[in-house]
């Protein structure tokens, strides 16, 4: 049994209850998740879900089984690398002097990150990404003082 890390997308109907009937499937069968965003889309009758779970495959199967069961589960989707465009938006505040903020300044550079505030004492960089990029860019940053660090949770969709 191979446990990873699983994608998943849902459109469901943007009804009042959604999130916490699905969220509540999950909880009572002990299932965590990792991450969870859910928003309007083109429609603003359907919401799309984006669900992150670590799990092995018959765990998924079972979780996708139940979720079909959901009446205002319109289409479930698994999002894997070959099929799907992922992002994440990271917000981290790092405490920054004079000397610091040539340095930050020129990793956001290398990752494309937006500088978006700058006080006195601190710098808040934004970056979306992959998790491969979000993770080297938080990698580089640990060696500053980060006062707070705020991650949305992947949001996917597939190619094409």
């Amino acid at each position: 049994m191979i446990v990873q890390k699983r994608f998943i997308s849902l459109l469901v109907e943007n009804n009042a209850g959604v999130l916490s009937r699905i969220a509540g499937l999950f909880t009572r069968r002990g299932y965590n998740i990792d991450s969870l965003t859910v928003g309007e889309t083109e429609n603003p009758r359907i919401s799309r879900m984006t669900i992150v779970m670590t799990c092995d495959s018959a765990t998924f199967e079972q979780i996708k089984k139940q979720l079909n069961k959901l009446i205002e589960v319109i289409k479930i989707t698994e999002l894997k690398n070959d099929n799907a465009l992922m992002r994440e938006l990271i917000l981290i505040k790092l405490k920054a002097n004079e000397n610091d903020r040539s340095k930050l300044i020129e990793i956001s550079n290398i990752f494309r990150a937006k500088v978006i505030d700058v006080t006195m004492s601190t710098m808040t960089i934004e970056l979306t990404g992959d998790e491969i990029k979000v993770s080297g860019f938080l990698e580089m940053m640990r060696p500053f003082s980060i006062v707070e660090l705020i991650r949305t949770g992947f949001c996917g969709i597939e190619r094409g």
